[in-house]
């Protein structure tokens, strides 16, 4: 195993950019913010590019958009980790994947990781102000949903549907920033983001549930067992019904379909091949939703045509 893969059990690469760029004190930070892992700042991302390119916007305010929101996801992300590791911080100390994370290792203090959460939360709101009334009373909206994700995990089987909930908030923020208003094709999106992450984040979830198990905490891995194939296979099938039924509302042409089709044909693969028992495995069909995202932002870009 090289030094830029993760060692032992833990998910926190070595060898990176952080350990290579930033000065040892901000490190802990930026892991905690998971700078070092983007794929979940692309997964929230995705949802809210999607929904501009859904509203069609002008190029230059579309281009604006694109950059604001890319900005904001990658600091509430950031955010979200943050408040999740200090409300996990005595689970994730019991997880082996996890006990390394900068609170339960001590190199961030819980003292240290408020103070960051708010520096985070300032800075996004900084760009919140930016979009237009109705997308920022939209975004002030999304913070219970940020806040009350982290906790679900005790409470019922399905975390994963709140984090869907929360993780695709931006399918409907980024049309409001471009219209003002919602309608039903951004609906149908945020509908469709709920499913795409009751699938991708069932398949990440496995990776941990001998150690949730023993800890009591809940996943819908864990609810779902050996019935998770045909599960994935409904979450994805639901995703790319409301994904049509999205694009005939909104007039979507061939390329849509077609690219649509693409992305399809991607998550039935990661389906059909996804090693529910082995967490590497797992964990490379998570983050192969990259594609699916980007698959579903060009048939959004080009689908007018």
């Amino acid at each position: 195993m090289t030094d830029t893969t993760q060692t032992a059990a833990s998910d926190i690469p070595r060898g990176g950019w952080v350990d290579s760029f930033l000065p040892r004190a901000l490190r802990p930070f930026a892991r905690l913010s998971r700078l070092d892992r983007p794929i979940g700042t692309w997964l929230l991302l995705f949802p809210c590019w999607w929904s501009i390119a859904l509203a069609r916007p002008e190029l230059a305010e579309g281009a604006r958009l694109f950059v604001l929101f890319a900005l904001g996801a990658i600091v509430m992300r950031g955010a979200g980790c943050t408040y999740n590791d200090i409300v996990d911080r005595d689970f994730d100390g019991a997880v082996a994947r996890t006990a390394d994370r900068p609170i339960p290792s001590g190199a961030v203090s819980v003292r240290g990781a408020i103070v960051w959460l708010v520096v985070q939360l300032l800075v996004g709101l900084a760009i919140l102000v930016q979009l237009n009334a109705f997308a920022i009373g939209m975004g002030v909206a999304s913070l219970v949903l940020v806040f009350t994700y982290p906790l679900m995990k005790r409470v019922t089987w399905w975390p994963q549907f709140f984090l869907g909930l929360a993780f695709n908030w931006g399918a409907l923020m980024g049309y409001a920033a471009v219209a003002g208003r919602l309608d039903a094709a951004p609906v149908l999106l945020y509908i469709a983001g709920i499913f795409w992450t009751l699938g991708y984040d069932t398949i990440y979830a496995h990776q941990d549930k001998e150690d949730d198990a023993l800890i009591g905490v809940k996943s819908s891995a864990l609810r779902l067992g050996a019935r998770t194939g045909p599960a994935l296979w409904f979450f994805y099938a639901a995703t790319v019904a409301c994904l049509a039924a999205m694009g005939w509302q909104a007039g979507l042409g061939r390329t849509y379909q077609a690219l649509l089709l693409a992305g399809a044909i991607q998550l039935a693969w990661q389906v059909r091949d996804v090693r529910i028992d082995d967490p590497a495995d797992c964990l490379a069909k998570f983050k192969s939703n990259r594609l699916f995202g980007w698959l579903l932002l060009a048939g959004l870009l080009f689908g007018h045509l």
